[in-house]
């Protein structure tokens, strides 16, 4: 018997700013333990929190970027619970006036895992977002056997919290939408998103029913999830678990799961709590925000995202849809491959190919990222215009590409002559394949009677003869024309 799933994403997003959401305390990662705090993320009694401008400013940016509303006023709430991540005992956050309401996020299809990406169920997706709020993160818990120890330094790190609407239905979609906006969020300077820094995170809420006429199930909250992969996994484990309730007669409890990645499933950790068990009320710490002036700020900050960058190439450069979303997926590959246009001199179809199947190929072999190639872009430009020019073929701007990444600081052309890669002097070269047509009848005659791909053994004959390492290409046309 079929089933319906319905599930909804909160995903937590460290905000990229130098210091914390409410005290002056320095950002950090992976420093000392307890080495980054104050009275004010420690809770300490008498201590006042100050509001970041940059985090509220960055929140409204990633509005701007997701299609998101915002109110004309925004307020602070505090939420109360006990828990040891959170030593004042409430986390400061907002409840019914958040800074960005609404939104989407599009879900690209290149984004999909591999094994689903050739048959993809709804491709051009659009996520429904209900909001955006920014709160302070909890300190870190490490659990070890029968004590814990925590570690106070990220404890009031500005937190997005981006709620969608349940519009997912797979796991295959949860994951395709975490990469997009991961993706977003990186491109547009908000957030480094980095799953494995703990910078972003996510809580997945899932139910499930027999028929669309039926209420929406009892939704069950998964937590722990620490990597993108781990949500997909997590979300098949946990249908499948609660269809097999389901069919047993078992009714589910609205609750929440802890997800152990290592077993491969879900523990029960709690019943859930509503919103009124929070005990939520505004702070009297802090003053409502007026969100216009900060809008109208960060408004020329707002930069093409990866599906209007991909749109722009597929117009003006005429790469395929493919090579446009690879290229528009990474901001830096995307900044080199516009320079490598501007300064080679070649098509955007050309200076793609180059860039995805030959530097980027090179590249990846030595394990070095596209912003730390160590061949800028105006280089590489140069060795690219003189393929352009026929100097090159492209097999010879390999050869000549190898060199300059162990030795950037040469010239290409330079290079391409100590290789022996020169044009041949035009009257040599007519008369060397004259010499070839003339000795090799039988080829000749075979290649006019339709067999054209001999043309490539007369082409090596030439290449042979010839005192340089002339352009491949020169050369076959030249047989060609004379063929003809």
């Amino acid at each position: 018997m079929s089933y319906l799933v319905t599930i909804g994403l909160e995903v937590h997003c460290q905000v990229k700013t130098n210091t914390k959401m409410f005290c002056a305390c320095e950002t950090s990662f992976a420093e000392e333990p307890n080495t980054r705090t104050c009275p004010v993320c420690l809770g300490l009694p008498g201590a006042l929190p100050v509001l970041n401008r940059h985090a509220i400013e960055k929140t409204l940016l990633a509005g701007l970027h997701l299609d998101c509303g915002s109110p004309e006023i925004s307020k602070w709430d505090r939420k109360n619970y006990f828990y040891p991540d959170m030593p004042k005992n409430y986390q400061t956050t907002q409840m019914d006036l958040p800074l960005c309401i609404g939104g989407e996020v599009p879900v690209y299809d290149f984004n999909y895992p591999t094994d689903v990406r050739k048959d993809i169920p709804r491709p051009g997706l659009k996520v429904r977002l209900n909001r955006i709020h920014l709160e302070e993160d909890v300190a870190k818990s490490t659990h070890l056997g029968t004590t814990s120890v925590i570690d106070y330094n990220r404890a009031g790190t500005p937190l997005m919290e981006i709620v969608t609407e349940p519009d997912i239905e797979t796991s295959a979609e949860a994951f395709a939408f975490l990469r997009s906006l991961q993706m977003i969020l990186q491109q547009g300077g908000i957030s480094d998103a980095d799953m494995e820094k703990g910078q972003l995170r996510c809580d997945v809420n899932i139910s499930i029913r027999r028929q669309e006429s039926d209420p929406l199930g009892n939704r069950i909250e998964l937590k722990n999830l620490n990597s993108i992969s781990a949500v997909r996994r997590a979300i098949d484990y946990e249908i499948e678990r609660q269809w097999e309730d389901l069919q047993a007669g078992i009714e589910q409890i609205q609750s929440t799961r802890r997800w152990d990645d290592d077993r491969g499933e879900s523990q029960l950790l709690r019943t859930k709590e509503d919103a009124h068990d929070y005990r939520y009320f505004p702070c009297p710490d802090l003053l409502p925000v007026h969100t216009e002036p900060l809008l109208e700020k960060v408004r020329p900050m707002l930069t093409e995202r990866p599906h209007e960058r991909a749109g722009r190439y597929e117009k003006d450069f005429e790469v395929t849809a493919y090579d446009a979303s690879v290229l528009a997926a990474d901001l830096p590959l995307a900044n080199y491959f516009e320079e490598l246009v501007a300064t080679s001199g070649s098509s955007g179809k050309k200076a793609a190919n180059f860039l995805l199947n030959n530097l980027l190929g090179s590249l990846n072999e030595r394990s070095i990222a596209i912003s730390d190639s160590p061949l800028s872009p105006g280089k590489s430009g140069a060795l690219l215009g003189l393929v352009e020019k026929g100097t090159l073929a492209i097999s010879q701007a390999k050869e000549v590409l190898t060199v300059l990444l162990d030795a950037p600081d040469q010239d290409p052309a330079a290079v391409a002559k100590e290789l022996g890669f020169e044009p041949a002097d035009a009257g040599e070269l007519d008369a060397l394949c004259d010499q070839v047509i003339a000795a090799n009848p039988k080829q000749v005659a075979e290649i006019k009677a339709g067999n054209e791909k001999l043309i490539n053994f007369l082409t090596g004959q030439v290449m042979k003869a010839s005192a340089t390492k002339p352009n491949p290409k020169q050369v076959t046309d030249l047989l060609k024309g004379k063929l003809e």
